[in-house]
């Protein structure tokens, strides 16, 4: 289900290569978001002017970098840095801390590296972008109420002075 999402990037970011080549290619065959793979924290938050919609997380990021952030360090950052990005964090860390923690800094969600973490990821995407939808619909609903209350009050308060100037001129 390819949705239209144009300039929108999702960051991955994974310090294993092969993971980030993975889930691109499971991404990318399902939704038309631009995917841009890191292998670090310091690395994606680089690209934080792209202003992603989606960034995903692990939670281990030091394998390779003894010194990178983890997971839940980078959260904290790129939620400072892009508010509005969804985050989820996604990571072989089977650790109610790890999980609590995420969601404490602003993870959208949080899921398990493992057999069924790609279609996961799919579903928790969808949702997202259902979210998204939804709350789009709402302002534009509110903004037009906003403008059919305020053109009913145009249209009373100009009544009133039509009707004073009548009363008033003897008509």
């Amino acid at each position: 289900m390819a949705t239209d999402l144009n300039n929108k990037y999702i960051f991955l970011v994974d310090d294993e290569p092969i993971q980030n080549e993975m889930l691109k290619d499971y991404l990318s065959e399902r939704f038309a978001y631009k995917i841009k793979t890191y292998g670090s924290g310091e690395d994606a938050m680089k690209d934080i002017g792209l202003n992603p919609d989606i960034a995903v997380l692990d939670f281990h990021l030091n394998s390779h970098l003894p010194n990178a952030q983890n997971g839940v360090e980078v959260l904290k950052t790129l939620k400072a840095a892009s508010p509005s990005t969804q985050c989820i964090m996604l990571s072989g860390q089977d650790k109610l801390e790890v999980a609590v923690d995420s969601m404490k800094y602003g993870a959208y969600d949080y899921v398990l590296k493992g057999e069924t973490a790609f279609s996961r990821m799919e579903n928790i995407l969808n949702n997202i972008i259902e979210l998204r939808s939804v709350k789009a619909s709402n302002s534009t609903y509110k903004r037009i109420i906003t403008m059919l209350i305020v053109s009913i009050v145009v249209v009373a308060a100009l009544g009133i002075g039509l009707a004073y100037y009548m009363q008033a001129h003897h008509y």
